[in-house]
């Protein structure tokens, strides 16, 4: 089975880069790479160009104009030049451990969308990764330690002890909590059944809470990939958080509606229908 992994980006080439470079350093190799540009100016299209040329995998480059942070819709954008079945969703700012692929394939089934979680980065060892320019696992891990007790690793043991699939990991119902798309997995299909990201949900915040809702609401349960799919988070100043409070009242606005209203609930198929007619090339979709 081939793997998608989708990475978006904005500006920040220099991050971009570390995560590029722990794709190549994968113990399972089968999956292509897409990255999803926000409209980032050229020095990232020129980063992604070189390494497409170094690389053997297959690396796509998807971007449109910058209006302002549009998520959502890049990653559609990007899911629609997509290959693989399974698709994996990630941040151009969260370095990969060797075994992340492996691990995410592991935990792929069907009928489920996959969760993971970040190792946050301090400022210090992030400016030390980015000044260098180059990642070596091997180097970082032989530090894990020492960074955790100078409070640059917030987590320790899920990167020491890794857990496997099994039971304790399926969600019952729907929970908000822990839901990021820096690390975040789902079959295409399902993906397409529910429309997608919402790209009307603009700004920092929420639009992937929004998205695992939706693929609940279409059957499609939630695993957590905890303590088996930490990706290591750089550090970055917090983010604008001017659309947040907009787009969580919008999300729980569907989430009541869901379950006070369901006979009022036609969003998600509207959707449905929407991407699918865009995904197969029509213009109007």
């Amino acid at each position: 089975m081939l793997i998608s992994l989708i990475i978006t980006t904005y500006n920040r080439p220099e991050a971009l880069k570390l995560v590029l470079q722990s794709t190549e350093t994968q113990t399972d190799q089968s999956f292509e790479v897409i990255v999803a540009d926000d409209g980032s100016t050229p020095e990232t299209g020129d980063l992604i160009a070189a390494f497409k040329k170094e690389s053997k995998k297959n690396v796509k480059h998807v971007w449109h104009e910058d209006l302002g942070f549009r998520a959502g819709a890049v990653r559609n954008l990007a899911m629609r030049e997509a290959v693989g079945e399974y698709i994996i969703f990630l941040d151009g700012d969260c370095i990969l451990q060797p075994d992340f692929v492996a691990r995410h394939r592991s935990l792929a089934e069907a009928g489920m969308v996959v969760t993971g979680g970040r190792i946050l980065l301090g400022e210090v060892i992030t400016k030390e990764l980015i000044s260098q320019g180059l990642w070596n696992y091997a180097n970082f891990r032989s530090r894990f330690v020492k960074l955790w007790i100078k409070k640059e690793l917030n987590k320790l043991f899920p990167l020491v002890f890794k857990v496997g699939d099994h039971f304790a990991r399926r969600y019952k119902g729907f929970v908000w909590r822990r839901i990021k798309s820096c690390n975040l997995a789902c079959w295409k299909v399902d993906a397409i059944k529910v429309g997608g990201f919402d790209e009307n949900i603009t700004g920092w915040g929420h639009e992937d809470a929004d998205f695992v809702f939706r693929l609940h609401v279409a059957g499609v349960n939630r695993k957590s990939a905890s303590w088996a799919t930490e990706v290591f988070h750089l550090f970055h100043p917090e983010a604008d958080k001017t659309h947040a409070r907009k787009n969580e009242e919008l999300v729980q606005s569907r989430i009541r509606a869901r379950y006070e209203h369901p006979e009022k609930v036609n969003r998600f198929q509207e959707s449905r229908k929407r991407l699918a007619l865009w995904y197969c090339g029509y213009s109007d979709a």
